[in-house]
C-alpha cells in the first residue's frame, strides 16, 4: 500500500505570497529576492521550511546547521525551494529551571512560524530531547506535509577503556564519588571524556528515545534514529529527506495522514522493546492532543504492557549507540516487533510507504545489543503505569531500568516538600533513612517546580550509599533523564502543587507499591487524608509575569501530557490576511 497521491500540479499555500502580479505578490517577490533569488524559483515550485533548533546554547544540536545544508541539497535537487528559519531551542543539558518549562514555548513557536511564512512543507531539524516533541507538536497544529531529521547521538564515551555513557555515567559516578568508590579527581577526568564528539546523548536517554519514537511513528525516514551524528550516512540521510519532503507536498501528505492511533501503537511498544526513556509518554500524550487522536496513560500501560525489551543499551543494558547502529538501528527492532504480531505493518509512513515495506530488509548484526525476542533483556520491558490513592489519575515506573527485588516493596516514607529541602537534607548523616525507606519528593510536577524537572531520581543518601545499597524506591511528581535509571515512579499525578494526595504525604507514612499489580498506595486511613486535604493551601504562583506566568496558568498535567490547555487540537494551515 502507499500513500495516494493528490492531484498535480496544483496551486500550493506559497502561491498566496508568491504567484501573482498584484501590488502584494510583488512586495513578497522583491523582497526575497534580495538574497540573491532567481526570479524563475517563485514560478510555483514548492517552498520547503527548514525549521532548525540548532544553537550553540544547546551542545547536543550544535551541528545541525551544517545538516540543514544537506537537506538544503536534496531540496534542490526536488525541484523545491528551501528556506531555513531558525525557532526557539530548548536544550536540556543548560537551560534553567528546566527545558521541559520551554517545550511548550518551542512548539508555539514552531506552529506560528508555519502558519503565518509561505511554506508548503518543513523539515523538522531536531535533537536534544525537548526539541523532538516540540517541533512535532507544532508541525501537528498546523497539519502541513512534514518530516524528522534528528541530529544523531554521540559516538561512545571512552574512559580508561571502558565505554562510558551519556547521563548513566554522570550518575553511576556521582554515586560512587558519594559513597567513596571514586575520587573527585577520577570524576573530572572522566568529564573529558563523556561528551567526545557533536550529538545527542549516546545511550537511550530521552533524546535518541525520541528519535526512536519519530521513527516508529512514521514521521521519520527508516533508520534515522541511530546513525551517529558524526557518520557520513547521517549527512545522507539528511539529504534525502530534502528530497522526501518536495514529493510529499506534491502528495499533500500531512502529519494526520501518518499520525493515526495504530502509529502511536506502534510508537508505545517500540518504546518497550528498546527501553526507551519515561519522558516518552508524556511527549507521545502531548503529540496526540495536537493531532487530535485519543491516547491514554491507560493506552500505555495496555499497549506496552507484554513486550520485552531487546535492545542492550544503557541505562537499561550494557551497550551504546553506537552499537546499536552497527547491529542494524530500529528497523531491526521495528521488524522483529512485525515478525510477533506486535506491530501494525499497514502504517503509513513519510516515505509514502508502510511501516513493513520500510522494515522489510532488516538484518541483526548483532543479537547481543538487539536480541531476539525469546532472550530479552527484560521480559515486560513497557512503561509500566500505576494507580492507587496516592496516585489517581496515575504514575508511571521504567521496569526495564528498575531493581527486581523492589518492584514489590512497602516502605516507611522519608518526605521532602522540595528540591531545596532533598538539597538541603539529603547529606545529613542523622537523617532518620535507611534502604527499606521511601523517599517522597513533592511540588516538581508541571505547576509546582514550574515545569516538571528531571529530579525524580533523587541521588540516594551517602549513609545509605557507604552500605554498599544502589537503589531505593523514590517516588515524585517529576520526571528524570532517560539515562538515569533505578526503581523511580514518576508523573504521579495529579501533582502536589494542585492538591494531589502527594501534597499530604508525611515523614512515617507506610507507602505500597507493587509494579505487577500497578498499584501505588498511601497505608493511611481514607478519613485522614480527607482532613489533610482539606488543611492543604496551595503554594503561590511564580511571582512576576512573563511566560513563566503563561506556564503556570496553563499547563495541564503529566497525565494527559503538560501541553497548554488552549493548544490541544489541530488548527489548521489557513493562509492568513495580508495587510501590505
Amino acid at each position: 500500500m502507499t500513500f495516494r497521491k493528490a492531484d498535480w500540479p496544483r496551486r500550493l499555500r506559497s502561491a498566496e505570497w508568491f504567484g501573482g502580479t498584484s501590488r502584494d505578490n510583488i512586495y513578497h517577490r522583491s523582497w526575497m529576492k534580495n538574497q540573491g533569488l532567481p526570479a524563475d524559483l517563485f514560478d510555483g515550485r514548492p517552498v520547503i521550511g527548514i525549521c532548525n533548533t540548532w544553537s550553540e546554547l544547546t551542545p547536543c544540536n550544535a551541528h545541525l546547521r551544517d545538516l540543514a545544508e544537506r537537506v538544503k541539497r536534496g531540496v534542490w535537487e526536488a525541484g523545491g525551494l528551501p528556506l531555513e528559519f531558525p525557532v526557539f531551542s530548548p536544550g536540556e543539558s543548560s537551560l534553567r529551571p528546566t527545558a521541559m518549562m520551554y517545550r511548550n514555548l518551542c512548539a508555539m513557536d514552531v506552529e506560528e512560524a508555519l502558519r503565518a511564512n509561505p511554506v508548503d512543507g518543513v523539515v523538522l531539524m531536531v535533537g536534544c530531547d525537548k526539541t523532538t516533541p516540540a517541533l512535532l507538536m507544532g508541525a501537528c497544529s498546523v497539519d502541513l506535509p512534514a518530516i524528522v531529521v534528528s541530529g544523531g547521538p554521540m559516538l561512545n564515551g571512552k574512559w580508561r577503556n571502558t565505554d562510558v555513557g551519556s547521563g548513566t555515567a554522570l550518575w553511576q559516578m556521582s554515586e560512587m564519588v558519594k559513597s567513596g568508590e571514586l575520587t573527585t579527581a577520577d570524576f573530572l577526568e572522566a568529564e573529558q571524556s563523556m561528551s567526545r564528539s557533536p550529538g545527542s546523548c549516546n545511550t537511550m536517554g530521552t533524546a535518541s528515545s525520541m528519535a526512536s519514537m519519530a521513527e516508529a511513528l512514521g514521521m521519520a525516514l527508516s533508520g534515522n534514529a541511530a546513525i551517529p551524528a558524526v557518520d557520513s550516512r547521517r549527512r545522507v540521510l539528511a539529504q534525502l529527506a530534502g528530497r522526501r519532503i518536495v514529493d510529499m507536498v506534491k502528495d499533500d501528505l500531512k502529519p494526520s495522514d501518518v499520525l493515526t492511533p495504530a502509529a502511536f501503537a506502534n510508537a508505545i511498544r517500540t518504546n518497550g522493546a528498546v527501553g526507551g526513556s519515561t519522558n516518552a509518554v508524556v511527549h507521545l500524550l502531548a503529540i496526540a492532543g495536537r493531532v487530535g487522536v485519543e491516547l491514554t496513560l491507560d493506552d500505555w500501560d495496555r499497549l506496552g504492557r507484554d513486550v520485552p525489551t531487546i535492545v542492550d543499551l544503557m541505562p537499561s543494558g550494557r551497550f551504546l549507540m553506537e552499537e546499536f547502529f552497527y547491529a542494524g538501528g530500529l528497523p531491526v527492532v521495528l521488524k522483529a516487533l512485525l515478525d510477533a504480531g506486535l506491530l501494525d505493518g499497514d502504517a503509513l509512513t513519510v516515505s509514502g510507504g508502510t511501516m513493513a515495506q520500510e522494515v522489510a530488509g532488516a538484518q541483526n548484526r548483532n543479537e547481543e545489543v538487539i536480541r531476539p525476542l525469546h532472550r530479552p533483556l527484560t521480559p515486560q520491558g513497557g512503561i509500566a503505569v500505576l494507580r492507587g490513592n496516592l496516585a489517581p489519575n496515575g504514575a508511571v515506573i521504567k521496569p526495564s531500568a528498575a531493581t527486581p527485588e523492589l518492584m514489590r516493596h512497602r516502605g516507611r516514607a522519608v518526605v521532602f516538600e522540595d528540591i531545596d529541602d532533598y538539597k538541603a537534607r539529603i547529606n545529613d548523616p542523622d537523617l532518620d533513612i535507611d534502604e527499606t525507606c521511601v523517599m517522597v519528593l513533592k511540588n516538581c510536577g508541571p505547576k509546582g517546580y514550574p515545569g516538571m524537572a528531571e529530579v525524580g531520581n533523587m541521588g540516594l543518601p551517602p549513609k545509605v550509599l557507604r552500605r554498599g545499597v544502589k537503589d531505593m524506591v523514590r517516588i515524585s511528581d517529576a520526571r528524570m533523564s532517560g539515562t538515569a535509571y533505578g526503581t523511580v515512579v514518576l508523573h504521579t499525578a495529579p501533582e502536589a502543587a494542585v492538591g494531589g494526595p502527594l501534597a499530604i504525604v508525611r515523614s512515617g507514612d507506610m507507602i505500597e507499591l507493587d509494579v505487577p499489580a500497578r498499584r501505588l498506595h498511601l497505608d493511611v486511613p481514607d478519613a485522614e487524608i480527607a482532613r489533610r486535604l482539606e488543611d492543604w493551601r496551595p503554594p503561590a504562583a511564580p511571582a512576576g509575569g512573563g511566560y513563566a506566568r503563561l506556564f503556570h496558568s496553563h499547563v495541564e498535567g503529566a497525565d494527559t501530557g503538560a501541553d497548554f490547555d488552549f493548544l490541544k487540537g489541530c488548527r489548521g494551515r489557513a493562509v492568513g490576511r495580508d495587510s501590505h
